[in-house]
């Protein structure tokens, strides 16, 4: 049984063949998907693709699509969280350095989520790209009893636990298979067995061997099998553990 932690199955992508694509991951053994937020404009898909018993959602406002983003949007996710109580975590939001010249104000954003997910005991999702020491700081600075998912983990062993430390876990997806990213692998033999969770990104970060293929969630079974791999453990039990963190995080 797994979990797919981070999956966008309400993108576009999956429009036409989307009942489909949930077939195939339940033939593998995927049991529940969780899909967080992006833009303002997709949260009333989400929230019906939320009514399957299968299915969690996240709501947030990710920092890759600044210029979607309203004023007022803030607002409206503070007012969605009340309105939906179903909503498992804050995100994704966080913090994405490749953009420097939306920096300023994604950490404006990224503060104002960190906030709402105190003020609701909500755990986050958290995009993290370059900038991993300077997230954990400001983690560290604000102590979220909720903790959260480091989606998309690619640093290193002490970057890992440092954010582990701080009551965080990290996911791991596609990148783990592509034997050049060293560094990660190694990170993804020090974590220990309740510092991760499983996920695709579907219908992005492809796995190796796929590249320019659109991913799902059938294919964290792969990743699984890798991790698996580098950890020196059994599919079966990293499966487990994966599932067992994620249950334990979103309140599944």
């Amino acid at each position: 049984m797994l979990i797919d932690a981070h999956c966008h199955l309400d993108f576009p992508d999956f429009d036409a063949d989307r009942e489909a694509m949930f077939e195939r991951a339940r033939a593998v053994g995927v049991v529940h998907f969780v899909v967080p937020g992006t833009t303002r404009a997709r949260w009333p898909d989400m929230l019906a693709l939320g009514e399957r018993d299968d299915l969690s959602v996240c709501l947030g406002l990710h920092p890759y699509f600044m210029e979607d983003h309203r004023e007022g949007d803030l607002d409206a996710l503070a007012q969605a969280l009340d309105d939906h109580p179903e909503v498992v975590a804050i995100g994704e939001c966080g913090i994405d350095a490749r953009f420097s010249e939306t920096l300023e104000a994604q950490w404006e954003l990224f503060d104002a989520q960190l906030r709402l997910a105190k003020a609701h005991a909500l755990p986050l999702v958290i995009h993290c790209v370059r900038a991993n020491d300077k997230v954990a700081k400001r983690l560290r600075q604000l102590d979220l009893p909720a903790g959260g998912l480091i989606h998309a983990f690619a640093g290193s062993s002490e970057q890992a636990r440092r954010f582990i430390d701080l009551g965080f876990v990290v996911g791991l997806g596609g990148a783990v298979t592509h034997e050049r990213a060293k560094r990660l692998r190694r990170a993804v033999a020090s974590l220990p067995d309740d510092g991760y969770v499983l996920e695709t990104d579907s219908p992005d970060m492809p796995l190796a061997g796929r590249q320019g293929e659109r991913n799902e969630p059938a294919r964290v079974t792969e990743v699984c099998r890798v991790v698996a791999e580098l950890r020196g453990q059994s599919e079966e039990g990293v499966a487990a553990a994966s599932t067992a963190t994620a249950r334990r995080l979103f309140g599944l």
